[in-house]
């Protein structure tokens, strides 16, 4: 099974993608959060985390713009009567951490306003996914794109876990600091992420 994909855009819809790579066309379906992730990239090399779903003797490839939302997608395909066309509406309609925060807050009416998802699989997801990204699962977010800001981002935020901050909110502090100053350094997020949290 392919673990991620390398290589350039060949093909883009809200809906799927195709990523060229070494000549080789890997077609992959895509919700629109990784769409946008990917939207006016061109000619940029992207990374493009993988996972295989198979039903009823037919495999589908699903891409996913980092690896925190490729685990989502399998925590929510973990969960009893979601599939993976409802995962990918959840994602779809929703950000990852949109879609972490309703959980763990219990908010029942934002995962009912997703179609297809009605008061006892919300409260089912709710109830199996809980205690999960509690704990963290799903929560480890890995770049697109390859370049200093990601590895400085990733540097800042191990360093920020080892004094004692959970994930969830080291990730919402760094993905703020970030969008106000996306070439900030490791020394940079440390000290705004410290007075954030």
């Amino acid at each position: 099974m392919l673990d991620y994909i390398s290589g350039r855009i060949a093909e883009l819809t809200p809906t799927r993608t195709v990523v060229d790579n070494a000549g080789l066309g890997y077609s992959l379906e895509i919700s629109l959060q990784t769409y946008e992730q990917l939207e006016g990239k061109g000619e940029a090399v992207v990374y493009v985390q993988t996972q295989m779903n198979q039903r009823d003797g037919t495999s589908v490839d699903y891409g996913f713009a980092s690896k925190d939302e490729r685990e989502l997608f399998r925590l929510i395909t973990g969960v009893s009567g979601f599939g993976a066309a409802s995962a990918r509406m959840l994602l779809s309609s929703m950000t990852s951490e949109e879609l972490r925060e309703a959980i763990i807050s219990e908010n029942v009416n934002a995962l009912k306003s997703v179609k297809g998802v009605g008061l006892k699989t919300a409260q089912r997801m709710i109830l199996e996914l809980k205690d999960k990204i509690v704990k963290g699962d799903g929560t480890s977010s890995d770049a697109l794109f390859v370049s200093d800001t990601n590895s400085a981002a990733e540097e800042a935020g191990s360093a920020l876990q080892m004094l004692g901050f959970s994930k969830p909110n080291i990730n919402k502090a760094i993905q703020a600091i970030l969008k106000a100053n996306p070439r900030a350094s490791v020394e940079q997020i440390i000290k705004s992420a410290l007075q954030m949290l």
